[in-house]
């Protein structure tokens, strides 16, 4: 894929988050199956305490479960939506909580940004709920996850969840063709996809956005991992009627 249409796809959800932000909100109240169970299993591997950091935070349903379930130490959840930032920051204002600090920046899904936010070794664990497969490129993902590895500690973990939308006949009718955005199928690498995305919040007008999301196999992110330094602890399926339109891996930093 050319650089030039890596970036395109990149701005196209940043503006799909910016004009949508509220709507999209509006549409995860609740979290999803899988996190709960990622919550259930996290103690077991790795305490209750420490810092983490929440990648694509969204509007702050990860940091309420995460304060439910007693844990302590520091969250940081970062997203690049000012929309969803707001939310995140209004639930936090009104959760009472002990000894769990929670707090949130604006900040992309970006390598070279991350890393000069944030220390190495900054973070006893990173979380990626549906965020890592709106970055195109193996190149920029590799990027990305080999930057999230030098701010984990050592043995940190990365706790990541990728959609499944093909086990959904009514998401695979979602599926755009990429004209839509002056782009063909040449243009882009296996498994990307441009879905489009309707609510209408009530007493509004139906609203239509679109977005890129790759379609995640597990030998790819096998690959990445062992590329990025990290080795599998933990890989199930959740969520939906079915429980697959979701892929829930948990790795750990090797050595």
């Amino acid at each position: 894929m050319h650089p030039d249409t890596a970036q395109q796809l990149i701005e196209l959800n940043r503006r799909f988050y910016a004009d949508f932000g509220a709507a999209f909100a509006a549409t995860r109240r609740r979290i999803q199956p899988g996190i709960g169970e990622v919550l259930r299993r996290l103690p077991g591997l790795c305490g209750m305490d420490g810092s983490w950091l929440d990648l694509g935070c969204g509007a702050g349903q990860v940091a309420q479960a995460w304060a439910a379930a007693g844990r302590k130490g520091a969250y940081l959840g970062v997203d690049f939506s000012m929309e969803l930032l707001a939310e995140a920051r209004q639930k936090a204002l009104e959760m009472d909580v002990e000894n769990l600090s929670i707090a949130y920046e604006i900040l992309d899904l970006d390598a070279a940004q991350l890393a000069g936010r944030f220390a190495p070794a900054a973070f006893d664990g990173i979380l990626a709920f549906a965020s890592l497969h709106h970055l195109p490129t193996h190149g920029l993902r590799l990027e990305l996850l080999i930057t999230l590895a030098k701010l984990l500690t050592p043995g940190g973990l990365l706790v990541h969840s990728e959609w499944q939308f093909q086990h959904s006949p009514r998401l695979m009718e979602r599926v755009q063709p990429w004209e839509r955005i002056g782009l063909s199928a040449a243009d882009v690498d296996a498994g990307d996809f441009l879905l489009d995305w309707r609510y209408a919040l009530p007493g509004q007008a139906e609203q239509q956005g679109l977005r890129y999301v790759h379609l995640f196999r597990r030998p790819e992110l096998a690959l990445l991992a062992d590329e990025a330094g990290f080795e599998m602890v933990f890989d199930f399926d959740s969520d939906g009627k079915e429980g697959n339109l979701a892929l829930y891996q948990g790795w750990r930093l090797s050595g």
